[in-house]
């Protein structure tokens, strides 16, 4: 349709025609598109989830001798699971960006209830 000169879609117009893997748009929405701006959204509601969860770290954790809060993973869970089912996403995304630490790749819930979890 893109190239049928008879077609008045006017949305196929506005689409690059290809993009390739060195492209520095490869990969993502349109500038300005409502698509962009729902990822945008997306990682502004994600970044406010993580201070949240670092607040309640804060909040219910102990403070070692190291100076930093520590909580376990069982009582974070109790404590964040009424506020948000996405308490492991949430913890894995602020790891990812140097807030917390905590041992293994994933925690599960009564498995690892033990592990501690540290505010950095």
């Amino acid at each position: 349709q893109r190239k049928n000169p008879f077609s008045s879609d006017d949305r196929l117009v506005s689409k690059p025609v290809h993009t390739h893997r060195g492209d520095p748009t490869y990969g993502r929405p349109p500038e300005g598109s409502r698509t962009e701006q729902r990822g945008k959204d997306a990682h502004s509601h994600v970044g406010k989830e993580v201070e949240e969860l670092c607040l309640i770290i804060r909040n219910t954790g102990q403070v070692g001798e190291d100076g930093h809060v520590s909580v376990t993973f069982g009582q974070l869970f109790e404590t964040y699971v009424t506020i948000s089912n996405k308490v492991v996403g949430i913890l894995l995304r602020a790891r990812k960006h140097g807030l917390v630490h905590f041992e293994g790749e994933m925690l599960w819930q009564g498995k690892d209830d033990h592990v501690v979890i540290t505010l950095l």
